[in-house]
């Protein structure tokens, strides 16, 4: 089977589909609805197949649409990845590593590794984001991210893996508060407090409401903030309780008068993994980051591959 198609059906292609519509999609990428028409025909008169539904409501992908619309944003998201790179060498930077990681691990374990990585390599640069575990885990398979961190029970699907860390959310409670002392407690009791939470782009915050929505009630928002450290001083100051990372709480309640409370929940216990696309596929310098994650982890965690 002869297949030809080009750049600017793939971004045609993925315009439409974001926009459901034809003619948003032709605007989009810059072409006239009858040159997008065109293209739209030869291509599937080319695969072999439809890859649009047409109804008078808009557009909507067919499965083949689908599976072309999944590979062009990775073509697409690969080349724009080799655009930057580009730039980068021009301007003298020889490296580019791209890093998704969840909020624990971005605010309390990646920094001091980072630093040393950047120091060893002063002309690598890092772009380092914080996301939400499954986003993460389709940035690496998208090609969208290099190194991925993710926690807790996230597929993983073809991906390489190696075991990161782990860490507990535990509820945070000011010094002698009714809770102080308690062995452990149920998320679930916890939603009759008023709640001290991070800001809403929080990779944490959107875990916990998702907790929250599988017992069909609220979390009691008080106030939310920016980091961890705030965080614990609002709950210091009696604004509330929280649920954060024990790694951060413990660190923070060295300086402050708060307590930490375990969760009873199973998810509470999160498992942290490293993930990309192929350890090996990795320019050498971001494969050494890797090791100096898992080195700075206890450097005894041993490789293993999911394919769930």
């Amino acid at each position: 089977m002869a297949m030809h198609f080009d750049l600017v059906d793939l971004r045609l292609m993925v315009h439409i589909a974001d926009a459901n519509s034809m003619t948003r999609g032709a605007e989009l990428s810059f072409i006239s609805l009858p040159a997008a028409s065109t293209r739209i025909k030869n291509l599937e008169e080319s695969i072999g197949t439809k890859l649009l539904y047409r109804t008078s409501q808009g557009v909507t992908l067919t499965p083949p649409g689908q599976a072309f619309v999944t590979h062009a944003r990775m073509v697409l998201g690969q080349i724009e990845h080799l655009r930057g790179d580009m730039q980068e060498y021009v301007r003298g930077i020889k490296g580019h590593v791209r890093v998704f990681a969840n909020t624990t691990s971005l605010s309390e374990f990646l920094p001091p590794v980072l630093r040393s990585f950047l120091r060893r390599h002063p002309d690598v640069n890092i772009d380092l984001r914080e996301r939400l575990s499954h986003d993460i885990v389709r940035a690496v398979t998208e090609g969208q991210t290099d190194i991925g961190i993710v926690a807790g029970l996230v597929r993983t699907e073809n991906l390489e893996t190696l075991r990161y860390r782990r860490d507990r959310l535990v509820l945070v409670v000011p010094k002698g508060h009714a809770l102080d002392g308690e062995m452990q407690i149920d998320f679930a009791q916890t939603l009759d407090l008023d709640h001290v939470g991070l800001h809403e782009s929080s990779a944490i915050h959107a875990f916990l409401r998702q907790a929250s929505d599988q017992l069909h009630r609220p979390i009691k928002q008080r106030i939310q903030v920016g980091n961890f450290e705030s965080a614990c001083r609002m709950i210091e100051s009696g604004v509330g309780v929280g649920v954060l990372p024990e790694s951060a709480a413990s660190r923070h309640g060295q300086s402050m008068g708060i307590a930490l409370v375990p969760l009873s929940d199973a998810w509470s216990l999160r498992e942290m993994l490293i993930c990309v696309r192929s350890l090996e596929a990795l320019p050498s310098f971001a494969r050494e980051l890797v090791e100096m994650l898992v080195a700075d982890a206890g450097g005894d965690l041993a490789r293993e591959c999911e394919t769930e």
